[in-house]
């Protein structure tokens, strides 16, 4: 995440940069939406008015926002420390098998006393399940790219075993696991902001949005006014310079994939405990992949993740809305807009900086004329 960044004033290469990526992202999308014969400008005010033209449709959009701080947060944090953790889909994953064990074993208690054990539960098991890649590359020099990949698959067939053979609901047609009762889920928001006047409908918005915004915070903290952080950050920008300061490389490593798996995990609180209320497969819906593109979009930084991560809580509900109001506009076709965001932040991520550069030189040259 590096490139020719420091050439070009802070404001620009945080804000400047990722609305021109992302312009030419829409400017693409557009001529596709234009392709099959509809108008895109009326696409954009479908997918806008779908996502923020209504209170229910705001409580859609910041719940899917609650995941992608969660899974950016986790791909961040391993970016500074020079780590790829293409992994967030296990580690939420397994997260959920925590938060499942959590509720069900406290069945029927109320749902504060029951929150701070999930959400220990999904951060120890997302920290464990991060603990295996993180330490197989520090120890052994095995690629974090290739494991965590890796361990998607396998704790995507753990999972299919345990509710399949162990857990699941007897009797049922789907591997899943019984429901909790209703006093141990979470509670929707509406229930807290009717009383003030706010009515989010049925969106499934709840608590778990707040800890997504403590989370962005703590990761703050850490990364840029801790010890471990500013370890984290020089080993990420120079790993023999780290070695020469003293700092282990192996310590960081897996303390920092550690740290990456609890921050994926904690989506299980938001899908398992929050929103479906029991363990399902392939609940976390590819919110770990969206992470790296939140993360890359945000420039790794907690502010910046918060708003990448609502920009693409728009995208899906605003996609929703669009493939229900204009056929022709398919699930599939809302997937590729997704896609091409995606790309223009992530892969494409430096293709607007060289010109930006050069302008921003020329600017400087002529100002010292």
């Amino acid at each position: 995440m590096s490139g020719s960044r420091g050439e070009l004033p802070p404001l620009v290469d945080y804000l400047v940069v990722p609305a021109v990526n992302l312009t030419l992202a829409f400017l693409v999308s557009g001529l596709v939406v234009l392709a099959i014969g509809e108008n895109p400008l009326a696409a954009v005010r479908i997918m806008l008015s779908g996502a923020l033209g209504y209170a229910e449709g705001v409580g859609y959009t910041l719940y899917y926002t609650t995941n992608f701080i969660f899974t950016g947060l986790a791909v961040a944090v391993a970016f500074h420390a020079g780590l790829f953790n293409i992994g967030a889909e296990g580690q939420a994953t397994m997260a959920g098998l925590g938060v499942a064990i959590v509720c069900l074993a406290f069945d029927g208690a109320p749902w504060w006393l029951v929150l701070p054990f999930a959400v220990a539960a999904a951060a120890l098991f997302g920290a464990g399940w991060a603990f295996l890649p993180g330490w197989a590359q520090a120890r052994r020099g095995s690629h974090i790219v290739i494991t965590t990949i890796m361990f998607n698959f396998i704790a995507a067939t753990v999972m299919v075993y345990l509710l399949v053979n162990v857990i699941g609901k007897p009797g049922a047609m789907n591997p899943e696991t019984r429901t909790f009762a209703e006093a141990t889920r979470l509670p929707p928001i509406r229930d807290m902001l009717l009383p003030l006047g706010f009515d989010v409908g049925t969106s499934p918005l709840n608590p778990s949005f707040f800890l997504a915004v403590l989370a962005a915070l703590l990761v703050w903290l850490l990364v840029w006014h801790s010890r471990l952080g500013y370890e984290m950050r020089v080993f990420g920008f120079n790993p023999t310079a780290a070695v020469y300061a003293g700092i282990d490389p192996a310590r960081v490593v897996m303390v920092a994939m550690m740290i990456s798996g609890a921050l994926a995990g904690l989506l299980a609180v938001n899908e398992v405990m929050g929103v479906q209320n029991r363990l399902l497969l392939e609940f976390v819906g590819g919110a770990g992949f969206v992470g790296i593109a939140v993360a890359l979009m945000g420039r790794a930084h907690p502010l910046g993740i918060v708003l990448a991560a609502f920009l693409f809580g728009v995208l899906y509900q605003g996609g929703a809305e669009l493939s229900f109001e204009r056929p022709k506009i398919s699930r599939d076709m809302v997937v590729v807009i997704q896609g091409l965001v995606i790309l223009f932040a992530g892969a494409l991520e430096h293709l607007a900086r060289p010109p930006l550069v050069r302008l921003f030189r020329r600017t400087r040259r002529t100002a010292e004329a």
